[in-house]
């Protein structure tokens, strides 16, 4: 019997065939389509023929399509609907794909095909895009440890084995920790939740299978629950096992797994010739090196804590107020700042959640999409991983597109978060192939689900990520869509956020789920008047993050890196009451995988630009300026990275941005 997944997907629109998918399917096939890629690459570094770039470069990008099936189709179901059997077949693999993945990039005959290339690269007849996947080939190669021999060699493929490994271990101990840690709430602990909380509550019970609410790990239910709850002790017991995820001893902490990575980061960087982990993996970003970085994130800091310790001294006033002394804490902050934006800016999100409707919310991304680049969206009926997705068909002008998939919903099986992938990029070689790309978020469900703001400015986020995939067109799919700088990668998602904010779209899609009426135009003002209330919380709590992420891989790896957390945030003046977004035992971002290491300042980085090219359709007139949408699409959007990052910025904008458009953004500007 064929496994479907390495069948020929007949399906529409050639989908994975999740209806005939079992997790039994996944190891055979994972099994047949390595060997079968190692034999595809074999074959061409031992090719007798010299090394050309159609029977090398061209050569490695067609190999391993079955593998790329493999993968996608798991992947995905492992990260956003996992179960005993998937975290066991994603510890399997995590190390083979290592394995496999070190095996190809020491190859030394592979390597001296793609090098003689390299030499002779001026002579031949390459377009741009050839020229820049050559590049980026060789850099891999490189960069991959190649050029090692010997004892270094053996040691680089153990590191990374080593590395796979504790990634996946990281990520599985926190979706345990996140899955299993819940608070059961009593009918009076509910007092004082408006209805969005109480409902999200107990729909998590029924989850959970008690017979009543309870508080949860996930985003979409753990943060209004600290903005609302008058219940302070109730606070803080949530908040404590929010911050402490990962950190709880036994078999899923991931303080050892942290500390080892980070080890094995800088072994890895200089066995490359680097100086620290930092400098190699800055090396192919826009940054360039940790100084500008460091740069950046304190030009960013200074204003940012002044403006944070103003706030914590109001809502200091307030707590006293209510006749509680003493300090303000972490689980004080967000119930004081919604009792403070309701008070200065009259603006209370249990009144303004029920105009913030999910699928009006989705109906408002697509038609941003129409208006700026002409796509249109169908919904469609195709089998998919889980009940709760969604699949619309996008087409321009009669044509076929892409495939969007959206999983919004939060549940125990999906990792906390939100993140888009494709399931297949973009390409047309060595045939073409339209996109699959996916947005998963946690969001509540509710009948109907209503977002909060920053749950709707979430899902443009996501969406801006997948029209980056959708509307690339290049040759090669190493060049397609999101493969860019990882401090470039942002952009696209950052300044799609904008599109929330203009006042016609919220006028036209912000309608009350009972009502069917538009937001009113005080509320309306009030949304866009309050959008940097309580900024000096959100940037202290991110840049802090970021600069402890950086301080880790730059430099000597720390032997105690929760005492190294405690000093970088300590020199920092660290404001009491906030904690970083993301504590390394938790920091998923940094240590799940490289995705982000020494990299998660790149949200700042994309931020200066995204502000500077929204800025640009301002200048225009309209939000919705053709010719300036049409150039981000040119220039931007469908370039993918097949141009250097500041290059293509340059080409949009006619210059690089200072960090004055961020500030001004944020209201941090002096």
């Amino acid at each position: 019997m064929t496994n479907p997944i390495l069948s020929d997907w007949t399906t529409d629109f050639e989908l994975a065939p999740f209806d005939t998918i079992t997790d039994d399917d996944f190891a055979p096939a994972f099994e047949q389509a390595l060997t079968a890629h190692a034999a595809e690459i074999e074959a061409i570094a031992t090719n007798p023929d010299p090394a050309t770039f159609a029977n090398t470069i061209e050569a490695m990008e067609a190999a391993g399509e079955a593998l790329d099936k493999v993968l996608s189709v798991f992947f995905t179901v492992a990260g956003a609907d996992s179960n005993p059997a998937r975290e066991a077949l994603q510890r399997d693999f995590s190390p083979k794909l290592a394995a496999h993945s070190s095996a190809i990039s020491s190859n030394k005959a592979l390597f001296a095909r793609v090098a003689a290339i390299w030499q002779t690269r001026e002579t031949l007849d390459l377009t741009a895009e050839q020229h820049r996947v050559l590049m980026l080939t060789h850099r891999g190669f490189r960069r991959s440890g190649a050029a090692l021999e010997g004892d270094e060699d053996q040691r680089m493929k153990q590191i990374m084995g080593r590395l796979a490994e504790l990634g996946t271990a990281f990520t599985q101990n926190l979706l345990a920790d996140e899955r299993d840690w819940f608070m059961e709430l009593t009918e009076d602990d509910l007092t004082g939740l408006p209805d969005f909380v109480i409902d999200a509550a107990r729909a998590a019970g029924r989850e959970k299978g008690t017979d009543g609410p309870v508080v949860t790990l996930s985003r979409s239910l753990i943060t209004p629950f600290l903005q609302f709850s008058p219940r302070r002790d109730l606070r803080e017991i949530a908040f404590n096992a929010w911050a402490a995820r990962g950190a709880n001893g036994g078999d899923t902490d991931n303080r050892a797994i942290a500390g080892e990575t980070l080890q094995l980061r800088e072994e890895r960087a200089k066995l490359l010739g680097y100086p620290s982990f930092a400098a190699f993996k800055l090396e192919t970003e826009m940054a360039r090196t940790p100084e500008k970085v460091r740069d950046l994130l304190m030009a960013v800091w200074d204003p940012a804590k002044a403006r944070a310790n103003a706030d914590a001294a109001v809502l200091t006033e307030m707590m006293h107020a209510d006749g509680i002394n003493g300090d303000l804490e972490p689980w004080d902050w967000r119930y004081y700042a919604e009792k403070r934006r309701k008070a200065e800016h009259d603006l209370d999100e249990a009144a303004l959640k029920p105009y913030l409707q999910l699928d009006r919310m989705i109906e408002a991304s697509f038609a941003c999409a129409t208006r700026l680049f002409g796509l249109a969206f169908r919904e469609i009926d195709v089998p998919l991983y889980h009940d709760d997705c969604r699949a619309w068909e996008v087409t321009r002008d009669g044509a076929h597109v892409a495939i969007f998939i959206g999983d919004y919903f939060a549940r125990g099986s999906k990792r906390s978060g939100a993140w888009c992938s494709a399931m297949r990029s973009q390409a047309r070689f060595p045939k073409p192939q339209a996109p699959v790309v996916i947005n998963v978020c946690n969001f509540a469900k509710g009948d109907p689900a209503l977002l909060s703001y920053d749950d709707a400015r979430t899902l443009f986020h996501e969406f801006g990520h997948a029209l980056h995939q959708m509307l690339s067109n290049v040759t090669y799919e190493r060049v397609s869509g999101t493969s860019v700088a990882r401090d470039f990668v942002e952009l696209p998602s950052q300044l799609y956020e904008h599109w929330l904010e203009v006042p016609e779209v919220l006028a036209e899609f912000a309608t009350h789920a009972e009502t069917g009426e538009a937001m009113p135009k005080p509320m309306l003002d009030k949304v866009l008047g309050a959008a940097n209330f309580d900024m000096g919380f959100q940037t202290v709590e991110y840049v802090a993050s970021a600069l402890v992420d950086l301080a880790f891989h730059d430099g000597d790896a720390p032997a105690d890196l929760m005492a190294k957390q405690t000093d970088v945030l300590d020199a920092l003046g660290m404001p009491h009451a906030i904690i970083m977004r993301h504590a390394t035992p938790h920091f998923a971002h940094v240590f799940s995988g490289d995705g982000y290491s020494s990299g998660y300042y790149s949200y700042m980085w994309s931020e200066v630009m995204d502000a500077d090219a929204f800025e640009a359709f301002e200048e225009a007139g309209s939000a919705f300026d053709s010719s300036t949408a049409k150039s981000l699409e040119d220039n931007i959007l469908s370039t993918g990275g097949s141009v250097e990052a500041e290059d293509l910025y340059v080409q949009f904008r006619g210059r690089l941005p200072g960090v004055e458009a961020l500030l001004k953004g944020r209201g941090l500007a002096a």
